[in-house]
Order: C-alpha cells, then structure tokens, then sequence
C-alpha cells in the first residue's frame, strides 16, 4: 500500500486502486486550495501506472457540502464570478476526461458542489444515509461548475430543473432511483463495495477500458449515427491489442486473462 497526504486531499493506493479523500473539515466545502489539491491529485494519478482506477470520497460525515460560502460572499464582480466557474469547470472536465474509471463513494451530504463533483465521476455509489441536491438557488445564485448542464444529462431536464430551481435535495434512494447513483449500500460498507468496484475494473484491460470510457464520453455529445461510427472504430482499434488477443485466447483456453494494458 502506498499513501500520500496533501493538506486537504489523501491518497491511498492498494491493489491497483487510488484511494482519494477529501478532508477539510468540517464539511469538506470545495475551496480554490481544495481544488488545486484535486487538479494536482489528478495529474499524479494519470501519470502513475500502478493505478488503474480511482475511488473519490470525503472523510468524515460528509462528501462535500459545497463550495466555500465566505468565498462565494467575497466575488467582487461578474468578472470573478465568471473566472472562478470556468477553473471550476476546467478542473471537473479533467476528472470527466479522466482515462481511467473515477468512482464516487458518496458518504454523506453532496451538495451544490459536491454533486457537481461527483456528477463529473464516472459512476456513483451513496450510503443510505447520503443527500444530493444544487441548493445554490437558495443562496440567490445557481450551480457554476456545470450542475446545469450534467444534471439534465443524468436525470432528465425537467427533474433536473425541478431540483435546480427549488433548490431541494433528495435521499440516495430517490438518487438511485432518478439515475444518479447507481447503488445505495450501508455507510459502513460503502468503501468496501465502491473499492471492490474497482478492483473488478483494475483487472481488465487497461487499454480496453481507456477506449470504452472515450466511447461513452465522446458518444454523448454526438448523434446516435456519430456515435455507432465512433464505436465501430474503437472497436476496430482495439483489434490490433496485446490485450485483444490475449483475452480470446484466455477465454478459450478457459483460464483468467494476463492483461499487459497494451
């Protein structure tokens, strides 16, 4: 096992699997400082090809609670205002563009934007105890780091709106239930089950599951035309792999598959 700490964002990486934990306490609130630990965290990760897959958290009772509100009351102008959504943003479409599968382990409250965050994750596992929701319409502002625009995307626009305009929050259940998350399980069980996830991916083909995740990221702001021809071509790409032929023959020798990730 290795592990790093940052100030405000820990990594812990065991059997092939980054461990990150947000831990600014009391609410895990997303400062500029938080969000340069995790743009920094990310970019460690990308390179480290020890890792195959990562799981996002937040220590303690909550995910994230949201943006810093001190922050947000010191914005002197639009002009802020605007450079700090587009940082904001730039840093959760790296996460988005992440090659290797991001999982959020939703532990607690993930508000404003904690669900942008965790909305930008490839796939969302929550506790049962867990609450999601955009409440920044009742603060007189709305979502800035793309709450607006991944939201409807997952759920449906006129839940999304819903949600957005009211502010209003939903269980993880009633998350599970809209598309949100995925699976709801025990609080003490949500990193065991959200790790075991990504140890079930870390054993495949690191290349093939690179290609499947630029399949479904870049398919979803194309036609369904666009996308069939953007996954004929990937498909035909990883014809050509290591990986490719050992899987077959893996399969047909009725044994498990040696992955080299190329």
């Amino acid at each position: 096992m290795t592990t790093t700490t940052g100030s405000m964002v820990s990594c812990k990486i065991e059997d092939r699997v980054a461990t990150l934990a947000i831990n600014h306490p009391p609410a895990n609130t997303l400062t500029e400082s938080v969000m340069d630990e995790l743009e920094t965290a990310f970019e460690a990760l990308g390179k480290d090809e020890a890792v195959k897959a990562v799981v996002l958290t937040g220590a303690g009772r909550f995910f994230v609670a949201g943006a810093d509100i001190r922050q947000l009351a010191a914005i002197p102008s639009s002009q802020e205002g605007e450079r700090m959504a587009l940082r904001g943003q730039a840093i959760l479409d790296k996460i988005e563009a992440f090659d290797k599968p991001v999982i959020a382990a939703i532990n607690g409250a993930c508000l404003g934007g904690g669900l942008e965050l965790a909305m930008c994750c490839h796939m969302r596992l929550a506790s049962e105890g867990a609450t999601l929701g955009q409440p920044e319409i009742n603060l007189g502002i709305m979502p800035g780091f793309g709450g607006t625009q991944r939201l409807p995307r997952l759920i449906g626009r006129s839940k999304a709106t819903e949600l957005i305009l009211t502010g209003n929050v939903v269980s993880a259940q009633e998350a599970k239930a809209l598309g949100l998350v995925s699976q709801v399980v025990p609080p003490d069980d949500l990193l065991r089950q959200t790790r075991g996830l990504a140890r079930t991916i870390a054993a495949k083909s690191l290349v093939a599951v690179r290609t499947a995740l630029q399949a479904i990221r870049e398919g979803n702001d194309l036609s369904l035309r666009q996308g069939l021809a953007l996954e004929a071509r990937l498909f035909g790409v990883l014809c050509e792999t290591e990986d490719r032929q050992e899987g077959l023959t893996a399969f047909l020798e009725k044994r498990q598959p040696r992955f080299k990730d190329r």
